[in-house]
């Protein structure tokens, strides 16, 4: 063999390896991926396609339902909802009114059967995206947020 047609496959062999590594390094992404939801992307058929989800909202008040260690609760953007089923210990922080991300598949009866319940660590915390869809769906634009600090009475930037 030539040194030229050596050379040749020597390039060849390591551009078929770099491909190989990746195509093997996108799968292992892609099977990693959680997208971010809301309740009214949900709605919208955002979901269809998706098998692991991340849902967040506020807690519906009334909403929570407890039956052994299972649990169920419906988070809402104020707009539309998500039934959440989950097995497990919920965080000490979780409440209803208050915001949570659940992470799970969702079931053709719209249900998201949840493998991970994250609650919202501190007072004034909210995902950015959890925020803006409370904000852009809230039922009464001019009325005050209750869940924003900036709108509570003594609280926010002076």
């Amino acid at each position: 063999m030539k040194p030229r047609q050596r050379r040749m496959w020597i390039v060849l062999a390591i551009v078929l390896a770099a491909a190989g590594g990746v195509y093997l390094v996108t799968q292992a992404l892609r099977s990693n991926m959680v997208f971010f939801l809301t309740p009214g992307q949900v709605a919208a058929g955002e979901a269809q396609g998706k098998t692991l989800l991340r849902i967040g909202g506020l807690v519906q008040p009334g909403s929570f339902k407890r039956d052994g260690s299972a649990v169920s609760f419906v988070l809402t953007d104020n707009k539309h909802t998500v039934t959440v089923a989950y097995t497990g210990v919920l965080p000490d922080l979780f409440a209803e009114g208050k915001g949570a991300i659940a992470q799970g598949q969702l079931g053709n009866n719209g249900v998201l059967t949840a493998t991970e319940v994250l609650a919202k660590h501190d007072e004034n915390y909210m995902p950015p995206e959890v925020k803006k869809a409370l904000d852009d769906n809230a039922a009464h634009p001019s009325a005050p947020n209750p869940t924003h600090p900036a709108q509570q009475p003594g609280k926010g930037q002076p």
